[in-house]
Order: C-alpha cells, then sequence, then structure tokens
C-alpha cells in the first residue's frame, strides 16, 4: 500500500488531508469526527481579532469600570465569571489537544499590527502545534502601495515570531503582484509555511431590496486551479510549506494538487456539504489512484509536475494562454 505520510509546518502527518478553518471546529464532537474519518490535522476556525478588541471593550464597560445605576449592577455577572471569545477559544484548544492524536492549528484573523503578541502566546500555551495567520486586509485606498501591503505582513510576522516558538503559516490571498518575492521576505522572518489562497467571500447586491448582502459562498474544484498553478511555479523555488486551499473536493483533487508540489491540501466545502465522510473516500480513492499509477508514496509524488520538473514549463506560463484561448470551439449549434 502507497505511503500516503507528508510533513506540514515542519510536522509529520499520516496523509496530506487537512481540513481547513470552518465552524465545526466550534463543536465538541465534530473534529473527534474527522479525525476519525482520516484527517491528519486540524486548523481551527478563526479568532477574530475584532471579537477579542470587542468583548475587552464590554469588559471594561459593564464589569471593570461600570455606570452607577444603582440596583441593575447587582444583576451583571462577575468578572472572573465573564467567559470571553478568547477564553471559550483557548479552552477548545485544550479540550482538543486532550481528545485528539493529531496536531491542532489555531487561526488568526486580523487587520491590524498591534495586540497579535499576547495573542499568539496564549495560542501557543493552550497548547496549539501551530498558528495560521490570516492578515485580511482589503488595501482599498489608493494611498496604500503594494510595497506596504507586502510590509504589514511581514511586520506582523516578526511580531509574531519573536514571542512564539511554533510554527507559522500565513494564509495568503491571491493579489501579490510578485508572490515568489514576497515569500522570499516571509521565509527570512520566520514563516514555517504558506497556505494558497484564501477565498474571500465577496458581497453582491440584491436587486430588490437594494442592498449590499453576505452569503455563504462555498467553492468548487474549477477554484483550486489557481492555487495549483502557483504552487507549481513555487515548488522548488522556496523550502516553505505550501499548503492548497480553496476548491479541493476530492482525490482528483488532491492528487493534482500533489503533483502540482504541494504538501498538503485543505478542505473544507466539501466537508460542509458531504460530512466528515467524505475524507475516508478521498483517502481510500487516492490510494487507489496511486496504486494504479505506480507510486510508492506521496512524497514521490510531490512536485512531479511543479514547472520545475515538467518537460515543458511554459505549460504553467504566458504561452499556456495563448494556447488555450486558440483551443475554445463553440458549443453545438451556437454561431457567431
Amino acid at each position: 500500500m502507497p505511503d500516503l505520510s507528508t510533513t506540514y509546518l515542519g510536522l509529520p502527518l499520516k496523509n496530506p488531508i487537512v481540513p481547513s478553518s470552518t465552524p465545526l471546529t466550534r463543536d465538541k464532537d465534530a473534529p473527534l469526527h474527522l479525525e476519525d474519518a482520516g484527517a491528519a490535522a486540524i486548523v481551527m476556525h478563526s479568532l477574530f481579532e475584532e471579537d477579542v478588541r470587542n468583548d475587552e471593550r464590554m469588559m471594561d464597560r459593564f464589569l471593570i469600570h461600570p455606570e452607577p445605576f444603582g440596583e441593575a449592577a447587582g444583576y451583571l455577572p462577575a468578572a472572573t465569571d465573564y467567559e470571553s471569545k478568547l477564553d471559550r477559544y483557548l479552552a477548545q484548544i485544550q479540550y482538543l489537544k486532550s481528545r485528539l492524536g493529531i496536531p491542532v492549528v489555531a487561526s488568526l484573523n486580523g487587520d491590524s499590527p498591534s495586540g497579535w503578541v499576547e495573542l499568539g502566546r496564549e495560542l501557543e500555551a493552550a497548547g496549539a502545534d501551530a498558528l495560521e495567520l490570516n492578515d485580511w486586509h482589503l488595501p482599498g485606498s489608493a494611498d496604500e502601495s503594494g510595497a506596504s501591503v507586502e510590509d504589514r505582513y511581514i511586520a506582523l510576522l516578526c511580531e509574531l515570531r519573536a514571542v512564539v516558538n511554533i510554527p507559522i503559516a500565513l494564509k495568503l490571498s491571491p493579489f501579490f503582484s510578485s508572490l515568489p518575492h514576497f515569500l522570499r521576505q516571509a521565509e527570512t522572518a520566520g514563516a514555517a509555511g504558506v497556505s494558497l489562497f484564501n477565498r474571500f467571500y465577496q458581497p453582491d447586491i440584491d436587486l430588490d431590496t437594494l442592498q449590499v448582502i453576505d452569503r455563504v459562498q462555498l467553492s468548487s474544484s474549477t477554484d483550486a486551479l489557481l492555487a495549483m498553478r502557483w504552487i507549481a511555479l513555487l515548488r522548488g523555488q522556496t523550502p516553505l510549506t505550501l499548503a492548497a486551499s480553496g476548491g479541493v473536493h476530492n482525490a482528483s483533487d488532491v492528487a493534482k494538487m500533489l503533483l502540482a508540489g504541494a504538501d498538503v491540501t485543505h478542505m473544507a466545502s466539501a466537508i460542509l456539504q458531504h460530512g466528515p465522510g467524505v475524507i475516508a473516500q478521498t483517502l481510500a480513492d487516492l490510494t487507489q489512484w496511486l496504486e494504479t499509477h505506480e507510486y510508492e508514496s506521496v512524497t514521490q509524488l510531490k512536485g512531479a509536475m511543479s514547472q520545475r520538473n515538467h518537460p515543458d514549463p511554459a505549460a504553467y506560463a504566458r504561452s499556456a494562454y495563448l494556447h488555450t484561448l486558440d483551443s475554445f470551439t463553440p458549443p453545438p449549434g451556437v454561431r457567431y
């Protein structure tokens, strides 16, 4: 039987399927079911900077420095009894570490460079095996340069790297002007890996109410192709762990990402749609694919079709764009 083991942020894993950040990890039992189905590690739901800051303001306003409202103050909980979102997150890490036999990766999501040091320390102290840093920042001002956006990530990474010992992964958007160059900076600053790519949920406009609305937009396998190309380009250029995120739904998606050069594949939408069983089915199908194609291990598979190892490196470059356009044929019956 093929050896499915791989490494993620320096952590040895039994296979390359890692459920990514979803609300499922808020539950006590769901992560246990994910491990039973074959998950090799767990990335927890994100701890949002805004939630932590709001809790701090509420604590200060109502519990530490409350307004004098007479009898009403007697109905407020004692400051020591109030459980914040950070408290619940830390408790969940501790619970999962006590029940799971696989690594637990904490996820930090924020938009400002301050306050992350203490959060990182607390997550490490709670038992997290690694940190995934998700700096969700939308540079919508013409006064903000691309270089300043990159500097935000690096400054935040350096701030955390100075105070935590566990590995740190950056979850990145696909909008960097020179991703290989940025990864070199991230490596120098102490990153252990990157997750490619973050899927931003996009606002929509309701034409009946003329309101901007938000809705969950699950991925499809087609969404994985952008990450696959970049992983193929990056494999061999950086020693960082390359995690493929967004659009991994089945064994075919996993095999493609590994061939391109991914070390692990994150899975979320497929689990939300079909439940933990999709992990077991994907692993069974991946094993069969490896056997059919005579691969002895995932390690042998990784990067076999990266740009560096491909007999036609231009397949991932600009010339592929021209060939794709020329290859289009209209559907039957359609005339132009």
